[in-house]
């Protein structure tokens, strides 16, 4: 396997990347790797057979216009796009600006045969033990068409068959509503669409509360809804950690009863950690391209190159382009 790093991006840069890729090279001396970045900062790898270190200019701002990031050919991200072509590789793995990494991907690693739109997907945790469900699109689209929502829900059955063995994934639709007639004009369109698409197992809406129960495999929307629901999970689940640990706090007894029940809201905490989550596939595009989260830290950041190493390990792109066929 070959692996391309872009060092750089992301809020932490180096701080996140290079612990992260100290513990994980380690582990796993049958990848190839590319490690995109100042050089100078890099000196530690360049003595290790496997590691290649490939000189980068500048770093593209979490904020960048997509268009502007594809001509910043000196950055990293884009001498990274440049390495995983050049050496024909598997993966790359940035968390650096999501515009930038989507427009360089899609212009540069080009679309699968007969996709329109990739999309962003990832896995969320749900309250069932061992059960997760995946999200498609998470951001990849500000906006999307109802033929775009139901290559998102072709690509998303394949994805979760590969990846948990499910031979006939539930998929539903995110809306306001559980009714067939709910939603705006491109739910209702797209449901039309997915209630008649006879390669998925389509059961219809769901609303924004109930994935988490861990009733369906995936779970189709727009790019710009997506986002928000990922964001609210994320928040959300942020927010009730802070609010347990404070009710722990409010006594001594109180203390007290935390040491007994200390196992089970780690396990909870664990459990809705983004940090543990590697990264979102773009899924759609003709390599394993794994967007970071902007603000890993090292955690995370393995989590991602774990991602990266399980989907190459399991050949996600061939097979699902050979599905598509």
């Amino acid at each position: 396997m070959k692996f391309v790093i872009d060092m750089m991006g992301g809020d932490n840069g180096l701080e996140a990347t290079i612990p992260a890729l100290d513990g994980f090279i380690k582990k796993n001396s049958d990848v190839e790797y590319f490690l995109v970045g100042d050089e100078t900062k890099l000196e530690n790898f360049k003595n290790i057979a496997n590691v290649h270190v490939v000189a980068s200019k500048s770093v593209l701002a979490m904020d960048v216009d997509p268009l502007t990031a594809l001509k910043e050919s000196d950055s990293s991200l884009m001498v990274a796009i440049k390495t995983f072509l050049e050496n024909k590789c598997d993966a790359l793995i940035s968390a650096g600006s999501t515009g930038a990494l989507l427009s360089a991907s899609i212009f540069k690693i080009k679309r699968l045969p007969n996709i329109t739109r990739p999309c962003l997907i990832t896995s969320f945790p749900t309250i069932k033990t061992n059960k997760k469900f995946v999200v498609c699109d998470l951001g990849a689209n500000a906006s999307n068409t109802k033929e775009e929502l139901n290559q998102f829900a072709i690509m998303g059955s394949l994805y979760y068959s590969i990846i948990y063995g499910e031979n006939n994934p539930r998929v539903c639709l995110l809306n306001n509503g559980t009714e067939e007639e709910k939603g705006n004009e491109l739910t209702k369109e797209a449901y039309t669409i997915l209630k008649n698409n006879k390669s998925i197992n389509f059961i219809g809406n769901i609303e924004a509360r109930d994935p988490l129960y861990g009733n369906i495999d995936v779970l189709v929307t727009d790019g710009f809804t997506g986002n928000i629901f990922l964001k609210s999970v994320e928040g959300t689940a942020k927010a009730m950690s802070s609010m347990i640990k404070e009710a722990f706090k409010r006594n001594f007894l109180s203390m007290i009863g935390y040491l007994f029940s200390k196992k089970g809201i780690d396990g909870i905490k664990n459990k809705m950690d983004y940090k543990n989550v590697g990264g979102a596939l773009l899924l759609g595009v003709n390599g394993v391209v794994i967007k970071a989260h902007g603000s890993s830290d090292p955690r995370s950041f393995t989590s991602a190159l774990d991602n990266a190493y399980k989907l190459t390990k399991v050949d996600i792109v061939n097979r699902i382009k050979k599905e598509l066929e």
